[in-house]
């Protein structure tokens, strides 16, 4: 499959790195523009007629998902789409927040439970029983719904956490600490600093066994240097990673659902 026009609609969007990153990984052989506009319905007329393809942010999500004529497996996991494409069928639409999640889970897979070097990376769970590794997701917006779904997706135990707590299988803010000092991989969503933060201590971080934090904010992050600091003086096989990290995967596997050629992930990650 090859697309020659793609796009991003949502608003504001004029800060998106989306343009960068997808001239980076084509070396700009396809075209990648912003949609701006604060109307969901014009937007999605310009991307009818003009383009092949469009990434989706908010605040138009929700209204991108009822309109795919065919939704993809990952797409019906999660009940939300952030990549809509045009094809014989109808448009069709994805979720890369969710691929790109998987993508790094299957990464650190490998290593919960060893004490494999971080730079070290496996192209497989190296032998690892994702039913026995525990994903603490914190914050249930879109991208925690995706993340939850795609550890799901590998066979881990998942344990969801909001702030609003809305059935028996989602543990209230309050039960924080305890979950996360129980947790192998922490993948933490709410867009600031939950106060509890600050109340972590040594033990919590789990010493002598390896963790994982992926934070989906990397803008302003949650998990600032004083307390990676802490984490990394009281357990040295922890390991965090900033939103940019998940912000790259998700770009690299939606242009190749876009163009169906892979995109540089180097080229990419330089211009992060």
């Amino acid at each position: 499959m090859k697309h020659c026009r793609f796009g991003l609609i949502g608003h504001p969007i004029a800060h998106s790195l989306s343009p960068a990153l997808f001239k980076a990984g084509y070396e700009g052989r396809y075209h990648y523009e912003l949609i701006e506009g604060e109307d969901f319905e014009e937007s999605y007329q310009k991307f009818l007629e003009e383009y092949d393809g469009i990434n989706v942010t908010a605040p138009f999500k929700e209204l991108a998902f009822s309109k795919a004529d065919i939704l993809s497996p990952e797409c019906e996991a999660v009940g939300a789409t952030n990549l809509l494409v045009k094809t014989h069928q109808g448009v069709k639409a994805f979720n890369s927040d969710f691929l790109g999640v998987r993508m790094w889970l299957e990464e650190v897979a490998g290593k919960v439970g060893s004490s494999i070097s971080y730079t070290d990376r496996p192209s497989s769970t190296n032998g690892s029983h994702p039913e026995n590794i525990s994903v603490l997701i914190v914050g249930l917006g879109g991208a925690g719904k995706a993340a939850a779904a795609a550890a799901e997706s590998l066979g881990m135990e998942v344990v969801r956490m909001n702030r609003t707590v809305r059935d028996e299988m989602t543990r209230p803010l309050d039960d924080f600490i305890e979950c996360f000092r129980e947790a192998d991989i922490i993948i933490y969503n709410i867009p600031a600093a939950i106060p509890v933060l600050c109340e972590l201590t040594d033990s919590d971080f789990t010493p002598g066994k390896p963790k994982f934090i992926l934070e989906a904010n990397y803008k302003n992050p949650s998990f600032d240097k004083t307390l990676l600091a802490k984490m990394q003086a009281a357990n040295p096989l922890a390991r965090y990673t900033g939103g940019k990290i998940w912000l790259l995967y998700q770009a690299a596997t939606g242009y190749d659902i876009f163009t169906g050629e892979k995109p540089d992930l180097g080229r990419m990650a330089d211009v992060l």
